[in-house]
């Protein structure tokens, strides 16, 4: 990963009398790029372009295209953690998951195809922190006795946030085996209630 470029200032008549709005235009765009073509594919001027704006306010407001990737992840954990509450139980955590934005799942998968080390990988630290919570409910789940001793809480949530990504990285198999779009809200909804009942099998063996 190439170092920040220093951050430059718009010109004056550039600047956005309103920066929370412009730097929402932004993040939103960015999303869009990010899942549509994953972080080493997305360019900085398609992001503008896709804002309306001049591609040197993402510089000015995010330090350059590494920065907006944070800023991103950083949206998407809050976003998360307002989705599912610390108390929310396992089975209804992992429908709300698969129930979640596809643009998210789009970039977490395109995030695993380019992967090649933690040290190129911009959202390596926080996506690891964001999943520590799912592996230690898992953990207390088996210490307390509500899921089978042979339960691995890491590899467990690997398995959950795969199988809750599967309608969008898998579209072409959920389509053909159920003859109904994989984005459509009868599906994801049938398919995050199926999933929600698995985890509450799993739970009660």
């Amino acid at each position: 990963m190439t170092a920040s470029k220093p951050r430059r200032s718009p010109k004056p008549q550039e600047r956005q009398r309103d920066p929370e709005r412009t730097r929402r235009l932004i993040l939103e765009a960015a999303g869009a790029e990010f899942a549509a073509k994953g972080y080493a594919g997305a360019r900085i001027a398609s992001i503008a372009g896709r804002a309306g704006v001049n591609q040197q306010l993402i510089s000015y407001y995010f330090d350059g295209k590494e920065g907006l990737y944070r800023a991103l992840s950083e949206q998407w954990t809050e976003q998360q953690r307002e989705l599912v509450a610390p108390d929310t139980p396992l089975a209804e955590q992992v429908r709300r998951h698969a129930l979640s934005s596809r643009d998210g799942m789009r970039l977490v998968a395109w995030s695993g195809l380019e992967y090649d080390g933690a040290e190129s990988d911009p959202d390596h630290a926080p996506r690891t922190q964001r999943l520590a919570g799912t592996v230690e409910r898992i953990a207390s789940m088996k210490a307390d006795g509500r899921l089978p001793e042979w339960v691995d809480p890491e590899c467990l949530t690997v398995l959950l946030m795969a199988a809750a990504m599967a309608p969008v990285t898998l579209p072409h198999v959920a389509e053909g085996l159920t003859r109904t779009a994989p984005d459509s809200p009868e599906f994801v909804e049938r398919y995050a209630d199926q999933l929600a009942k698995l985890v509450e099998h799993l739970s009660a063996t």
